[in-house]
Order: C-alpha cells, then structure tokens, then sequence
C-alpha cells in the first residue's frame, strides 16, 4: 500500500479484492481531495512472478497500440507489483446471447491481432489459451481422469501439424469475464504473441459452454474487422476444448463442452 500511495502521490481511501479474498485488488486513493481507483496486481496462490510481469509486457503493447485495455499507471517487477487504470463497463451478460456485444467484441480482438510480435521473456509463444493450464497432458500423465472423447481429441490434436504464419499479440483468455460491456479487454496475465485462433477458439468455447451456442457470429465479425480470413478454426476449436477440466461444473456445461468438442473434430 506504500507503494501504491507513493506511486500515485496520495493516501490510500479503501481496498477491495477482486477474487474472493485475494488479488487483484481495487485501491481507493485520495488524489488531491478527488478518490481515484486502479486496480493492484501482486502474487496470490494464483498468481505468480511470471504472470506479473506478463500482464505489465501486454499492458504496455496494448497502450502503444491503442487496445481497448487498462492502461499501465506503474509497475515493480522485483517487488512483483504492477498498478492500472479501471476499466470501464461491467462484466455481466445476459441471459440471452448478446450478437451486437459478441460482435463488438471481435472488432476489439482484430485490433489485438493486427499487432504483429515475435515472441519474447515476458510474451512467450502462446499454443493454446491460458497457457497456465495444460488439462490434456494431465489427462495422459494419469492426473485427471478422462474419457473417450477426449482421449480421442487429444490423439487427433498432436497427430497434426500445428498451424504455422505470422505470431501476433494474443490476449491468451478471452472469455465473458474478462470483456467489459464496452468491449474493454482485462486480465492479461497469460498474453503472449500466437496465432489467431488461440483466442477466437477460446471465445468461441466460452460462448458454447454459456449459451449452448455455436457462436459463428464470431469468426464472421473477426474476418469482417480483420479483412482476412480465419484460419484452422476447427484445430483451434479443439485446442480450447481440450484445455478444460474433464468435468466442468456442471453436468449441461460439461455436456456443452463435448458437443463442441465433437464438432470440431467432424470438421478435422
């Protein structure tokens, strides 16, 4: 809290935890009479050193380029700290798919994907969205359970080349959560630089599990900002499938995820 005060040149007001009761925090800070709030990024169970310092890397690129992000206020990376603006917008979405939202959503990613990076320490090469997670080789190393299904995908998944092209900047975990309602993108602490495809797999397997949906709404509106196509959709589809848990939380979620699933294998 010292630093953040000394970062922003006023006394701290109030800190809430943004995920139950740890990190990221939102911090009150009276700036010349006025509270201004910023979100606090530091080590959590969740949260380590490395994903710091990722989510300040993308930050940074994500301002020169005018992505629809937070904007980087101050960063300590040998304190593991990092400190940025709010975001405007909610997070909540309705009951109902959103296709205007969902559309404005894309032309939000083409922008992140028109940043063509190679990548570096701290925005590796990114294969498959949030990297932190690797559900398939859990599953083959005997630590989650499996089931047909999965294994079948996962067989398929590494009997085939990866898609090779240009790296561009990825946002690494595309999902209602982290877009706001005005299509501000958050949480960039698994950025990186990868292929298209590894966040529009990812978001189009969001939107299937949340609305039973297969959500092409999302490729068109891309392919509309972009002015290109999108690429091994299917493969990619797969690759967010397959980096889930073997049971989701809830019985129709994990029923979501497998018809999903199945449809991008019929298309491999």
């Amino acid at each position: 809290m010292e630093w953040v005060a000394d970062s922003i040149g006023g006394a701290i007001r109030s800190v809430q935890a943004l995920h139950d009761d740890q990190g990221p925090w939102r911090v009150g800070v009276d700036v010349r009479g006025r509270e201004r709030h910023f979100v606090l990024r530091s080590l959590t169970p969740r949260i380590d050193a490395a994903l710091i310092a990722t989510g300040a890397a993308a930050l940074e690129v994500a301002e020169v380029h005018g992505v629809w992000a937070p904007r980087l206020v101050a960063k300590d990376l040998d304190r593991c700290v990092t400190l940025e603006t709010v975001a405007s917008g909610n997070t909540t979405w309705p009951r109902t798919l959103p296709v205007a939202r969902l559309r404005a959503a894309d032309a939000a990613l083409a922008r992140v994907h028109a940043i063509r990076l190679e990548p570096s320490p701290h925005l590796p090469l990114r294969i498959r969205p949030i990297a932190v997670d690797d559900f398939a080789r859990d599953r083959r190393l005997g630590n989650l359970p499996t089931t047909p299904l999965l294994r079948q995908a996962d067989e398929l998944i590494r009997s085939l080349p990866q898609p090779q092209g240009e790296t561009v900047f990825v946002h690494g975990d595309v999902w209602p959560g982290n877009l706001t309602s005005t299509c501000t993108l958050i949480d960039w602490k698994t950025a990186g630089v990868g292929n298209p495809g590894v966040d529009l797999g990812e978001l189009r397997k969001q939107i299937a599990i949340a609305y039973g949906a297969t959500a092409p709404h999302i490729v068109e509106a891309w392919e509309s900002a972009s002015g290109r196509p999108a690429t091994d959709i299917p493969y990619w589809d797969a690759v967010a499938a397959l980096n889930t848990p073997t049971t989701l939380y809830n019985p129709e979620a994990t029923a979501r995820r497998d018809a999903f699933l199945r449809a991008a294998l019929s298309q491999l």
